[in-house]
């Protein structure tokens, strides 16, 4: 078998692979739905990194979980992949009235709202169905930030939800000196929650942004690692003002 873009081989070569190969043979549903989860982070990664090279790889490897899921499916009847395509196909048509029917929109607000709707029209008994716990929390919370605006629950301007912010700040403060660590706790989340609010005001994406924050911490903390490396010496070895000094070193190197 060669490789080509036809769908249609895709699909046929997963077959093969199911019935011929022991490993592909032996796994299940369960057995690699870790492995979905670490080939959509993957594909983030590139197309963070924008290696478009390795994105169109890693796309790759989704729609490959894909067909794999649906082949395992069909081996008990359960679905196949055009039943897949068919559920998509008629979801994105159904949801979009303004494209394959008479309805008129106004803007891409309207189409969010109209959305929602539409779900809790189809059966969904809340708006914020289908954001499953297993997301990051960031970007769960974000996610349900934006549904609930969609249907108009948000603050009219972004400096209403920085007062929340700032509210929110306070009581965090206040647990703090109570030495109070289950209202500590929930009070940091009420913040997080809050500053996610106030970030999207602005179209800012917080787990991209916590992402980029990482990003930057690793590297200027492994450069500090390094440079006390090539002068033989350990981290325990050294105080905060040095490492405090590299830190500032890395960061005037990345201007």
């Amino acid at each position: 078998m060669q490789p080509s873009q036809k769908f249609e081989d895709l699909v046929e070569l997963v077959s093969i692979l199911r019935k011929e190969c022991p490993w592909d043979r032996k796994q299940t549903h369960q057995s690699i739905k870790d492995n979905l989860i670490e080939e959509a982070y993957e594909a983030i990664e590139a197309l963070d990194n924008n290696d478009f090279d390795e994105f169109k790889k890693e796309l790759g490897d989704l729609l490959l979980h894909v067909v794999f899921h649906s082949n395992i499916a069909s081996e008990t009847n359960t679905f196949e992949i055009g039943n897949v395509i068919y559920t998509l196909m008629d979801k994105l048509i159904r949801r979009h009235p303004h494209v394959f029917g008479e309805q008129n929109v106004s803007d891409e607000g309207e189409v969010a709202e109209n959305w929602e709707t539409i779900k809790l029209r189809e059966g969904k008994k809340s708006t914020l169905d289908g954001l499953p716990v297993q997301l990051p929390a960031l970007i769960r919370a974000q996610r349900m930030q934006e549904k609930a605006a969609n249907v108009g629950f948000d603050w009219p301007k972004w400096n209403l939800a920085w007062e929340k912010l700032e509210e929110e700040l306070g009581e965090f403060k206040e647990s703090l000196s109570k030495n109070d660590v289950n209202a500590s706790s929930d009070e940091f989340g009420d913040i997080l929650f809050s500053m996610v609010n106030v970030a999207r005001y602005f179209n800012l994406v917080a787990e991209d942004s916590l992402r980029q924050t990482n990003a930057k911490f690793e590297k200027r903390f492994r450069y500090i690692e390094e440079q006390l490396k090539l002068q033989g010496k350990a981290l325990k070895e050294t105080t905060l003002e040095e490492m405090d000094a590299l830190w500032e070193q890395s960061k005037r190197l990345e201007a």
